[in-house]
Parts: structure tokens; sequence; C-alpha cells
């Protein structure tokens, strides 16, 4: 089955910039150039929620692991902690010196990477948003900047031409990749963690193996790539273009699968939901729309890179003889080792810790938001001191 258009969301007054659902599928973030975040339920007939507070463009979204916290970045120059509910409530930090292009979780949840035209990455706590430390080597802005699913690497894109990959612990960048003709929009990790895919103004998508720092994959398009997203299985990659059109590449055989039209004028983002059935596309037509995968349930076996293979619209992947280890399925002889009880434990469990990490982030980002609101009472209870004893003293003089 092809992948079909599910749902569109309308609300937003310009420009969707980024979308991305929240663990369970409940709820879907996009950011727009309206200034506002919309979280829309997936529940039918239930009302969306727009957030207000960022002063500028809000380019950047993401729903932290647990989905108890949505992270925004935008041209106002801060970054923003948003508890989805309907209440809206945040704390902002100013996060550069100039517009923040991208905003990622890491996969505890724990830290958050902020990529900025000020051309430098960041890399702040969750809690308490402290700073922790900044990567400076591109040479313009700074596009998008993503960790890896282990949390040892960082990997960003610039309008610099080149694809950086960084090592989180000595906060050194290990390797350049400069393949790319133009600024580079956006790139990711592989769910497998082995190689990272980039998309940018030169029309093309690039996959190299970061353990080798070799080009695996090639794609050439027609029009500028703006945003992309691997399918948990890590075998498709979708991609957004300028061209109004969202592509799903097929990894495993190196070909452009679907050529899908929905948005009315540039597609500028795109998101697989957490476990790949739906995905999402927003566009500079305001709308946000929600895709049905279809993909058949069985992902198949290790992906591997494919020699030169033509495909339409003049698209085509090329790749080395490496084997990436893109995704192995489970043997029925693996499965068959533990016992539905354990699984079932094992499950509840799991659930339980992802419950209280989820409450911890609300009651931390809710001491952090009556924190700022403290800091601003005591600032204005000092400008109110202040201003008694001026009149004090006009009035003893």
């Amino acid at each position: 089955e092809d992948p079909s258009l599910e749902r569109h969301f309308k609300g937003h007054r310009d420009a969707v910039t980024s979308v991305d659902f929240s663990c369970a599928k409940k709820q879907l973030v996009s950011g727009s150039m309206d200034s506002c975040l919309m979280i829309w339920s997936m529940k039918p007939q239930m009302r969306a929620y727009r957030f207000l507070g960022h002063k500028d463009a809000v380019l950047c979204v993401q729903f932290s692991p647990s989905g108890h916290l949505v992270a925004s970045g935008s041209r106002d120059k801060t970054v923003r902690l948003w508890i989805p509910s309907v209440k809206g409530e945040s704390t902002v930090f100013k996060a550069h010196t100039g517009t923040v292009r991208s905003v990622h979780f890491s996969s505890d949840g724990q830290s958050l990477v902020t990529a900025s035209d000020d051309k430098t990455i960041k890399v702040w706590t969750v809690h308490r948003q402290k700073f922790l430390f900044s990567l400076s080597q591109h040479i313009n802005w700074v596009r998008c900047a993503r960790f890896s699913p282990d949390g040892r690497l960082i990997v960003s894109s610039s309008d610099d031409k080149t694809v950086k990959l960084w090592d989180k612990t000595s906060r050194e960048c290990i390797h350049s990749f400069c393949e790319h003709g133009g600024f580079v929009n956006h790139v990711d990790f592989h769910p497998s963690g082995n190689c990272i895919a980039a998309g940018g103004t030169d029309s093309t998508v690039k996959l190299w193996d970061v353990r080798m720092n070799r080009l695996l994959q090639h794609y050439q398009g027609n029009s500028v790539v703006n945003s992309l997203s691997f399918h948990p299985s890590g075998n498709y990659l979708v991609t957004a273009s300028s061209d109004s059109t969202l592509k799903i590449l097929d990894l495993l055989e190196g070909r452009l699968l679907y050529t899908l039209h929905g948005h009315q004028g540039p597609a500028t983002c795109v998101a697989f939901s957490r476990d790949g059935d739906l995905f999402a596309s927003g566009g500079s037509d305001e709308q946000v729309m929600v895709w049905k995968t279809n993909f058949d349930a069985d992902y198949g076996d290790v992906v591997k890179p494919q020699k030169y293979s033509s495909s339409v619209d003049g698209t085509h992947g090329t790749g080395s003889e490496m084997d990436c280890g893109i995704h192995h399925k489970k043997t029925k002889t693996q499965d068959s080792v533990r016992t539905q009880e354990q699984q079932e434990e094992e499950t509840s469990l799991a659930n339980t810790l992802e419950h209280i990490m989820g409450q911890l982030d609300v009651l931390t980002q809710t001491v952090s938001i009556l924190e700022q609101r403290l800091t601003l009472t005591e600032d204005k209870l000092k400008e109110c001191l202040e201003t008694q004893q001026k009149i004090i003293q006009n009035k003893t003089n």
C-alpha cells in the first residue's frame, strides 16, 4: 500500500518550520514563522493549543523523549521549554547571539543541543537549563545539530557547506564532510548511530558511514532539500523539498520509492513518528499534514549499500561496498528465549520508569517556571524600593 494522507491541520498564520510527534503519538507539535507553537491532538475533535511566548519566528520544535516537555528555538535568539498542556507554561533562556535554528534532546532527555546563526553549537542541561559547552568551528550559520542515539557524538550542518562530526566528551571536531555543493539545511543520525544523512540547497541527499568517514549513498534530486527523517527501522528516509514534494527513499534498494504531493508551495519540514507508522510534514502553505506510512511491517534485513541504480525523477543512488549495519531483524530463536511473563514484567517496569522520568521532567520544569517568576517579582520589588528611596531623598532635599 502507498503512503496516504490521513489528516491535515490548519491554524498557523505563516509558513510551518518544524514538526515532531510525542512518543505515544498522542500529540504533534509544530512551529511557525508566525511566532507560535501549536500542539495538535491526534484524537479527533480535540482542540489544539496555541503557545505564545516567542517574540519572533519559531524555527525548530521537538518533544523530549518522555513526551512531557517541548523545546523550541526562535529568531528572537531564545530557547523555550514548554509543558505541553492547556496552560502552555514555559521557561525561557537566552541561548545564542543569533537566530536559533535547531533544538534536539539527547535520547536520555537530560541534555539539549542548539544550533544558531552565531556559528556555534551549544549543549545545555535540560533541568535548570545550565550551559555546558560550546562548539565553534563552523564559519557560517549552523542550520542543524543532532545527538547520536548513544549520546557520544554530535553532528552539525552549516551554510559553510560542511557537515561536522563532534566528540561530546573531548568537544573536538573529529571529521568534516565537505561533499555538499551548497548550504546543508538538515542532518540526522541513522537509528543505528553508524551513519548520517544530510540534505541541502544542492538538491542532494548524502549518507556517510561515521566509523569509516566514507560516502555510502548519494541521491540527486531536482530541488532544495529542506528537511529529512529516518524511519525507525533505518531502511527508509523521507525528505521535504522546495518543489512542494515529499520523497521516500528506500535505503535497502538505494532508490526513490515514492514522490508525494500535498503541499501548495515548498515542503519545509518532515518527521516520522517514534514507531514509524506515521509521518508529519509542514509547508509554506501554513498547513501541517499527517501521513500514514503503510510500509510492510517486515522491514527487511541489513541495509546494504547499493551499486548505482537509476530511478524516477532523475534521482539515483550510489554506494560503496561497505555494510553500515543499518538494521537487523530478530530471529525467532532470539525471541523465544524470553518467556511472555518476562517480557510483560520488563514492559511494565519500562513504562513505570518512563512515567517517573516524565513526572520528574514536569516537576523540574514547574520549579524552573516558579524560580523565573520569583526572580521577576524580586526585580520588581527592587525597582519599587529604589523608586521609593528616590522620592524620599527628593522630599528631604
